[in-house]
């Protein structure tokens, strides 16, 4: 009953917040604009992300009492990260000081106990803070396309909140169907052709907290349960991390840099319709975060789970790297209006 209440209160605040952020975000001036470089036809307000944020956080203040010190270090922290992101759409932030922030939050995080435990000290909490870091930036570039990360976003939290509930985490998997619920309400409004963008705000906070959240249900298992727990509810993250960083060292070009080369874009390469790249990754994103839940309960062995895990992710960026995705293919360019951001 409670995770109905919670659900529904995410749904509700999420989608009925979307516009006063939209006119708000139009007052600021707070647009992604057009140009040769983009494909969308007229500027689209940020700030959507305020509203996935918004409709997570406030169902859960007034339902939780006497909440896991580390489900409100991981909501503290997420606060701090969405005020990074929000800064960041405002005016960029220089990237040093965008990861030293990061970096902080996660440590905060970690100090709470939510850390992996695989040679125990200071070590695990350097690996936590490197993947919560690196994830959560991973995440923040699938936002790159109308609809994928909203919809990556609700599969993903989706089974990961049945994976806490199943693993004894209430609290975490209550903080998860909200997320869940608010990526739901925020997704039609994104859904191309989308009329407002999520910004760095709500794709850094998504990024944090399932990150955080993956970490917290391996903390104290073994290394085969760690590695699964950690790759699948990031699976598709962390395979387009993979294939932009490869692509772009093979290329010549700077690991760092802004490009239309990642996972969703490679697929558009080969012909596929926007709407249709969103619901494959999604799809990708619930299957990865299905096999968890699946190890979770027992059904499958962790150590052929982590193999497979880590196969899947070095044969699809093995795979990916035939799309030839830096040299122009002018009949496949997006229609107007349908968004493909450089991230």
């Amino acid at each position: 009953m409670l995770v109905l209440t919670v659900g529904s209160a995410a749904y509700l605040i999420s989608g009925l917040t979307v516009p006063s952020f939209k006119r708000l975000a139009l007052r600021w001036g707070l647009t992604d604009r057009p140009s040769e470089k983009k494909a969308h036809a007229r500027p689209t307000p940020y700030l959507g992300g305020l509203a996935i944020v918004l409709g997570t956080v406030a169902p859960l203040l007034v339902v939780l009492r006497d909440a896991d010190q580390r489900i409100v270090a991981i909501l503290l922290a997420g606060a701090v990260i969405t005020l990074l992101g929000l800064i960041d759409d405002i005016r960029p932030l220089p990237a040093v000081t965008r990861l030293t922030a990061e970096a902080v939050a996660a440590t905060g995080v970690a100090l709470s106990g939510v850390h992996v435990t695989l040679v125990g000290g200071w070590p695990d909490l350097v690996v936590t803070v490197l993947w919560i870091v690196v994830m959560t930036n991973s995440f923040n570039l699938l936002d790159n396309m109308d609809g994928a990360l909203g919809a990556i976003a609700t599969a993903t939290a989706g089974l990961l909140s049945a994976t806490a509930f199943v693993s004894g985490h209430a609290g975490l998997g209550l903080l998860l169907a909200g997320l869940t619920c608010a990526c739901l309400g925020y997704l039609p409004h994104n859904w191309a052709p989308a009329r407002i963008f999520m910004g760095d705000s709500g794709s850094l906070f998504i990024g944090f907290v399932l990150t955080c959240s993956a970490v917290l249900l391996v903390t104290g298992r073994g290394l085969d349960v760690t590695v699964a727990g950690l790759l699948l509810p990031t699976f598709v993250a962390a395979v387009d991390t993979g294939v932009v960083l490869l692509s772009r060292i093979r290329a010549g070009r700077s690991p760092l840099m802004g490009g239309t080369d990642h996972v969703s874009h490679r697929l558009r390469r080969t012909g596929m319709p926007v709407r249709a790249v969103a619901a494959l990754l999604g799809a990708v994103a619930a299957g990865a975060g299905g096999l968890w839940l699946a190890t979770v309960l027992s059904l499958l062995p962790p150590p052929a789970v982590a193999v497979v895990a880590v196969a899947a992710t070095a044969v699809l960026v093995g795979r990916l790297q035939g799309v030839h995705i830096y040299v122009p293919i002018e009949h496949l360019k997006a229609p107007p209006r349908i968004r493909e951001r450089r991230r």
